[in-house]
C-alpha cells in the first residue's frame, strides 16, 4: 500500500531514527505501532486521502522526535499517544453512524467537520492512547504502570485540544461562488476566503499543537 510519499518516507525515517538516537531501539515500539495503526486505519474507509506528505509526517511525529532528542521518554510518549488518539478518533469516528457534534457547543455538523466529534471516536482515540502508553511502559523503566495512566490522560488532553482548536481557531475558508467550505486555501470555483480562524493555524499546525499538549501533560503528570 502507498501509504507515505518519498518525502514521507524520509521524514518518517528521520523521526524513527530521531527516536533511535534518543531513546534506543525500544522508542520504536510505540512510534511504529502508531505509524502502522494509524495507517491501517486510514486505508480503511479512509478520512485521508493520498499518501502522506512530509508535512503531515513531522506534524504527527516531529514533537515526539523533538522529546527524544532531549532523552525524556514521558515527553514523547505523551507526543505519540496524542498523535494515536486524535488519528484514531478521527478514523473510527469517520465509521459512526450518529452525525458528529461540535465539541463547543453540540451542535450536529457533517461528518469530517474540523472539531466535530462522536461517542465513537471519542472511545476510538482514548482506546489508541491506552494502546501507545502501554507500549511505552513495555520498553521505558521510567514510566511502567504508572506511566501508562499518566500517558493515557496525556493523549486524551491531546486529543481534545486538537478538537477544541479544530472548533474554533483553525482556518476555515469557503468558495464565494458555491458557499464551499474547506479547511486549506486554494481555488474551488473561485479563490477561496478566509471565514474564520487565523490562517497560518492548518490541520498540520493543529496536530503538532495537540502533540505539544500531550507531551507537556505527560511531563508534568510524572513530576508531580
Amino acid at each position: 500500500m502507498n501509504w507515505l510519499t518519498r518525502g514521507g518516507v524520509a521524514a518518517a525515517a528521520c523521526v524513527g531514527g530521531a527516536v533511535v538516537w534518543g531513546l534506543g531501539w525500544g522508542g520504536l515500539i510505540p512510534l511504529f505501532a502508531f505509524l502502522l495503526s494509524g495507517s491501517l486505519l486510514s486505508s480503511r474507509g479512509s478520512t485521508h486521502t493520498g499518501p502522506r506528505t512530509a508535512r503531515q509526517v513531522l506534524a504527527n511525529g516531529g514533537v515526539a522526535a523533538a522529546a527524544a532528542l532531549a532523552h525524556n521518554w514521558p515527553a514523547t510518549a505523551g507526543a505519540i499517544a496524542a498523535a494515536a488518539a486524535d488519528t484514531w478518533a478521527t478514523e473510527i469516528g469517520a465509521r459512526a453512524r450518529n452525525q458528529p457534534v461540535l465539541i463547543t457547543t453540540g451542535r450536529r455538523v457533517s461528518p469530517g467537520t474540523s472539531g466535530g466529534i462522536t461517542a465513537l471516536g471519542t472511545a476510538g482515540g482514548l482506546a489508541g492512547a491506552l494502546l501507545m502508553a502501554m507500549l511505552a511502559a513495555l520498553v521505558a523503566a521510567e514510566l511502567r504502570w504508572r506511566g501508562v495512566w499518566v500517558v493515557s490522560v496525556a493523549g486524551a488532553a491531546g486529543m481534545f485540544a486538537d478538537s477544541l482548536l479544530g472548533a474554533t481557531l483553525q482556518a476555515r475558508y469557503a468558495c464565494p461562488q458555491c458557499g464551499r467550505v474547506m479547511e486549506h486555501a486554494g481555488r474551488c470555483h473561485a479563490p477561496v476566503q478566509l471565514i474564520r480562524g487565523w490562517r497560518w493555524l492548518d490541520n498540520d499546525a493543529v496536530n503538532v499543537i495537540g502533540s505539544l499538549a500531550g507531551t507537556m501533560a505527560a511531563s508534568a503528570g510524572m513530576a508531580s
